[in-house]
């Protein structure tokens, strides 16, 4: 199959990635075969139009996956199927959490590799198996710092902490900030974390309504009038579950309402760097007031376990430092410093942009295949919020999926009040599955919303 040439329509992304993810497909579809010669790298650089390092690089990701060998003077050829393609691609178990999805042609586990050994060969490679200061090391919240002034928030490694995860920043938030009683306003449906530290710590939480940009801030500001509410949470870019994204203007009017009513904001932005046009946070609107959370785990992988946290003030830092380390005592040490090395080599934004790649293409497989059922969904996110015709219950969508592998969470887990939930699904299309499996059961997902729809008279449009 010398003369394979890659269609690259169908690919978003650098071109190595397009390239690699086309052999994989053909590779995958029979369309190449074991044993089948590639095209000299030089030949296809050519015909298609590229570097040679690119073509190089293409071919170096699929050899990582064990699809091709060789290479050199003697070319490279299809070796077949991984194990778990050929097996039939198990599914992976369902975690119920929102997974960044695996990139087709990814490199993380390799540019990890190449960090760690960069790391451990530096003059500061001892330091990362000790105890770390409290929240971080000065390095580590300066990398942080500089990462979040690049959306133009003002920072600096005496505001900015390191913490073991988003979660672990919300629980060192609320420990600190929140006293039991203290009412937040929040959307209809929340992230779970939240929830459960809502109920940990007693805090009262205050629905406000909202649209497909979220909280409304004339409503917000008739609850401040009505009740006193002490804090203001907001997933500001595509929230998990409801995928509502808050525009500029938006996020200016409810700035403005906290400072009119001396509200805390807590701004859990765990897929704000996702997209390739990042709206500017809340924190740089209102840098006074506002709590700023910036998770990897939902970026570029949750095995990170780094988040940023940045403070209103240096005396809130360190006040939250002391949370941080009785609820964690410090973010990995060595992740830390892996996080700092691709923050400074531009490593977050070329991981970043593998899974957005990978992203979009999924949310382009889910719009194909769910042509015919609503939902919201961020164009370069990675979960849908999928209202339920009526008649079709929750459970018997999640029980029938869960083997196949999918996602799938009812709203009721989201709700403020279970009993006020909306009909509808949180269906998560990243995580380990691979696209041909997503296909087949979103393909299911389908199926399932159709047959209840008509059982019940309901029509989709």
């Amino acid at each position: 199959m010398q003369n394979w040439t890659p269609d690259l329509s169908r690919e978003d992304g650098p071109k190595y990635l397009a390239i690699a993810a086309a052999l994989t497909r053909d590779i995958h579809g029979g369309a190449l075969r074991p044993g089948d010669r590639l095209p000299p790298q030089r030949t296809l650089a050519e015909r298609l139009s590229v570097d040679l390092t690119t073509v190089t690089k293409a071919y170096n990701e699929v050899r990582r996956s064990g699809l091709i060998e060789g290479g050199g003077r003697r070319g490279s050829f299809v070796r077949g199927a991984a194990a778990d393609e050929a097996s039939g691609d198990a599914a992976p178990p369902d975690t119920g959490m929102n997974l960044p999805p695996d990139p087709l042609g990814g490199t993380l586990a390799d540019r990890y590799r190449r960090a760690v050994a960069t790391v451990l060969t530096g003059p500061a490679a001892a330091a990362r198996f000790h105890y770390q200061p409290g929240g971080g090391a000065v390095a580590d919240r300066e990398a942080g710092a500089a990462w979040l002034r690049a959306i133009g928030i003002e920072a600096s490694a005496d505001t900015v902490l390191l913490a073991s995860g988003g979660q672990n920043a919300l629980h060192a938030i609320v420990g600190a900030v929140l006293s039991p009683g203290d009412a937040v306003a929040v959307a209809r449906h929340v992230y779970p974390g939240f929830l459960a530290l809502a109920r940990r710590y007693g805090i009262p939480l205050v629905t406000v309504a909202g649209d497909d940009e979220g909280i409304d801030p004339d409503a917000l500001d008739a609850h401040c009038r009505a009740q006193a509410i002490r804090a203001l949470y907001v997933v500001p870019t595509n929230d998990n579950p409801t995928a509502a994204t808050m525009g500029a203007a938006r996020r200016a009017a409810l700035a403005e309402v906290a400072r009119r009513h001396d509200l805390t904001i807590i701004e859990d932005d765990a897929y704000g760097r996702l997209p390739d046009a990042p709206t500017p946070p809340i924190a740089a609107l209102a840098p006074e007031r506002t709590w700023h959370v910036a998770s990897l785990s939902k970026l570029i992988s949750p095995g990170l376990r780094i988040a940023y946290l940045r403070a209103p003030s240096v005396r809130h830092a360190w006040r939250l430092a002391t949370d941080l380390h009785e609820t964690a005592v410090m973010a990995p040490p060595l992740n830390a410093a892996i996080a700092s090395l691709w923050l400074r080599d531009g490593g977050i934004d070329a991981l970043a942009g593998e899974v957005r790649a990978e992203a979009v293409a999924r949310m382009a497989l889910a719009r194909e295949i769910l042509s015919e059922v609503p939902f919201a969904a961020h164009p370069q996110g990675y979960h849908l919020w999928l209202p339920l015709p009526d008649g079709v219950a929750a459970g018997d969508v999640v029980n029938a999926l869960r083997p196949a592998g999918l996602s799938v969470v009812p709203a009721a887990a989201f709700a403020v009040d279970p009993a006020d939930a909306t009909a509808a699904l949180r269906v998560s299309i990243g995580g380990g599955l691979s696209r041909e499996r997503l296909s087949r059961t979103l393909q299911l997902l389908d199926a399932l919303l159709d047959q209840g729809g008509r059982r019940n008279g309901t029509a989709f449009v």
